[in-house]
């Protein structure tokens, strides 16, 4: 099984709000994630992002792969 950590969206119409997840990589965009690891939300100013770096490190230690906007948003955190 492969997986990945990915953003969700969640929120309204033109009012955007995302859960980072781990996910497996063939579940649909909005599927059941495995864990919910923090929030990004870019519609506030300052942007509001909160991630819990221990799960996020444990899904990574498992084999979990992050996308190109979760990496960008780690290395931000941090």
């Amino acid at each position: 099984m492969a997986l990945k950590l990915r953003l969700t969206r969640m929120g309204s119409k033109k009012r955007p709000f995302y859960r980072l997840v781990a996910i497996n990589s063939e579940t649909r965009r909005d599927g059941r994630p495995l864990e919910f690891l923090g929030h990004y939300n870019p519609m506030v100013e300052p942007v509001e992002l909160k991630i819990d770096m221990e799960k996020v490190q444990k899904w990574i230690d498992r084999g979990a792969c992050p996308s190109d906007t979760v990496k960008a948003l780690l290395k931000k955190n941090s």
